[in-house]
């Protein structure tokens, strides 16, 4: 019964939701600095839950046997569309804290508004394809387009990053050196297995 009920996907989304509570509680608190305060935990979990999602595949090549890669496997588009849903919650309470401002041209030209945009531009198809429906309806070319993810990681990396003149930089790269890591342990792993059947 608790095995199953761990297993449910309504358990998931309910451990990825939360973080949405404060957040909410937050802002509906009525007070006047509400909007500008969730910026930075929504793009933080945002950022987290992208990371994590993307992280899996290079686990679970270094985790062969174990099989808590596989069970987050099996739930890495729940954490995608999660970080995309957190995206959109900062994308949105960005524009209520800044208003008309945040289209204006000096602010759109900024590195790290600019970023931001692109990457959560790049964001909306991810999560749009991600159901089962999607998948099936783009077959192989499924697969190409969720490649875009590496580019809005790069770009929320920069965003990240150019916060305050360039004080995010920081935790940006606490947050992104696990990822960076395990790709490198990934590209690595796959040249040896190319190699591998070279040989033979």
């Amino acid at each position: 019964m608790l095995k199953s009920t761990w297993d449910h996907p309504l358990t998931f989304w309910a451990l990825l939701s939360l973080p949405a509570i404060p957040m909410t509680l937050g802002l509906t608190s009525g007070a006047p600095d509400a909007a500008s305060s969730l910026l930075h935990p929504t793009g933080e979990f945002a950022a987290r839950f992208m990371i994590i999602a993307m992280m899996i595949t290079p686990l679970m090549m270094l985790f062969r046997d174990a099989s808590w890669p596989r069970w987050l496997m099996k739930r890495r588009r729940y954490l995608g569309v999660a970080a995309f849903f957190y995206a959109l919650a900062h994308t949105v309470l960005y524009l209520i804290d800044e208003g008309a401002i945040a289209f204006t041209g000096g602010e759109v030209s900024k590195l790290n508004i600019w970023t931001g945009w692109i990457a959560f531009l790049i964001f909306v198809p991810l999560a749009v394809t991600s159901t089962d429906a999607w998948v099936r309806r783009l077959g192989r070319s499924w697969k190409k387009l969720q490649q875009f993810v590496y580019a809005a990681a790069i770009l929320t990396l920069i965003h990240w990053a150019a916060l305050h003149d360039w004080g995010g930089v920081g935790a940006a790269l606490v947050h992104f050196a696990p990822l960076a890591v395990l790709e490198m342990y990934r590209l690595w792993s796959t040249q040896q297995r190319r190699r591998h059947r070279t040989l033979t």
